[in-house]
């Protein structure tokens, strides 16, 4: 199959799903507006488009016009809805699939009549459209009728590579952690604020773990100071992929206590590395977390539901190694990397033959 990707190669999904083709035997092209991040595989042929802060996904269909009369790929496959969709219009002659990623169906649309208008025109091109939760199917269908055939196809975990600590040694600090951008989204000054609630009960020895960067974190940061939890709270900035895994293994619970959520990408690499999760109920975050099974499901923007959940993990060992390994069996089951490839390869099978039927 000659799939061409229109998407962000500055993202690491980018990255995962082109390399993911290309290892399965696929011709890959990747045409993005953004300079690669590390990791491409070298199978991948990559065509860079200047960006233009933006404009680019008005004024470049002409380009991606004249790669696509060339390259002549069985699939065309969009990721964003808003931005790569809307270059994804040169592609009526060839079978288009769209997925959608969060902020683009769930944000975006809010903005005003123009922006929902927009981005149906975008969804409305394709022949089929791919969601990474159930929450976010449901969200599309509703923004408009006669939409594309939504499909769940999670974004997976290469779970060779998240795996937990062959021997975890015992500690007297427990770390609390989370990998997420610094944003009012995502959630971080709630996560804070349950912090500094155990840190003030005084019953564990805990840190917290911040790993990832973005715009809120002067103001995070001066959270911590007034709340007088500096000395136990590290913020590590942003890393390569590469090194989460062992970011996640060197923690004893993650918490994401967004505001809003599309899927839960780093919940589910936490469970896949062992560990017990704490989320918030929004978006698509219920739908990878078994509520006391494998983590706690808690209400979103309360911090002391978070606190007295994240307290029951840190007084009972036994529990988080049960959660923890529940967590890698659900993530074996229900979010292998290998099977969520096998599902996105399904739909552009099916969307090519019913393209050739037509």
């Amino acid at each position: 199959m000659k799939v061409l990707l229109l998407s962000a190669a500055s993202s690491i999904h980018t990255i995962r799903w082109a390399n993911a083709f290309a290892e399965r035997g696929h011709v890959v092209h990747l045409i993005s507006q953004h300079a690669p991040i590390d990791g491409l595989d070298e199978r991948v042929v990559l065509h860079l488009l200047p960006h233009m802060k933006g404009l680019g996904y008005v004024i470049n269909g002409w380009r991606v016009s004249r790669l696509l009369a060339r390259i002549r790929p069985d699939v065309v496959n969009a990721h964003y809805a808003t931005g790569y969709g809307r270059l994804a219009a040169a592609a009526t002659r060839f079978p288009l699939v769209v997925n959608v990623w969060g902020s683009d169906v769930l944000e975006f649309p809010n903005k005003g009549f123009f922006n929902l208008l927009w981005l149906v025109n975008n969804l409305k091109r394709a022949q089929a459209l791919i969601s990474t939760s159930f929450f976010m199917a449901v969200q599309t269908n509703a923004l408009a009728p006669d939409l594309p055939p939504v499909f769940v196809v999670p974004f997976g975990v290469d779970t060779d590579l998240f795996r937990p600590s062959e021997a975890k040694d015992q500690q007297d600090v427990l770390v609390i952690g989370t990998v997420k951008a610094l944003a009012p989204i995502y959630g971080i000054d709630i996560l804070i604020k349950a912090f500094a609630i155990l840190v003030q009960a005084g019953r564990y020895k805990v840190r917290l773990r911040i790993v990832g960067s973005g715009s809120q974190l002067g103001e995070l940061q001066e959270l911590v100071r007034t709340l007088d939890v500096s000395g136990h709270v590290d913020f590590i900035g942003a890393l390569p992929h590469s090194r989460i895994p062992d970011e996640l293994r060197a923690m004893d619970i993650f918490v994401a206590l967004s505001r809003s959520e599309s899927f839960g990408v780093a919940v589910i690499e936490a469970s896949a590395c062992g560990l017990p999760v704490v989320v918030s109920d929004v978006g698509g975050l219920p739908e990878v977390v078994k509520d006391g099974t494998t983590g706690f499901v808690v209400p979103a923007e309360n911090a002391q539901a978070a606190a007295m959940k994240l307290e029951e993990l840190l007084a009972s060992a036994e529990l988080r190694q049960q959660m923890g390994a529940a967590g890698r069996a659900n993530v074996l089951d229900c979010y292998r990397w290998s099977h969520c490839v096998d599902r996105q390869l399904a739909v552009f099978l099916q969307v090519i033959d019913k393209h050739k039927r037509a």
